[in-house]
């Protein structure tokens, strides 16, 4: 498997993760109250957007910190 691969794996993984976490925590948040009554279809649609978007932010942000980390761990001199 080439490193591709693996870094594509990772990324996939990683977002899925990271819009599971953010779902699973926005469900503690009591939205039915500033909405419609009986809107549940539509207020479980809005977390899972907001969960999609916040979680690949969060996602983003935690690659990106890993790779920053890499390229540092790797320009050292004594690394190298």
């Amino acid at each position: 498997m080439s490193t591709y691969g693996i870094d594509a794996i990772v990324r996939i993984v990683s977002h899925l993760a990271f819009v599971y976490l953010v779902f699973w925590s926005l469900q503690s948040i009591r939205l039915e109250q500033f909405f419609k009554k009986d809107s549940y279809g539509q207020i479980r649609m809005l977390l899972v957007f907001i969960s999609i978007g916040l979680g690949y932010m969060v996602s983003t942000f935690f690659l990106e910190f890993l790779t920053i980390f890499r390229n540092l761990l790797f320009s050292l001199p004594f690394m190298s």
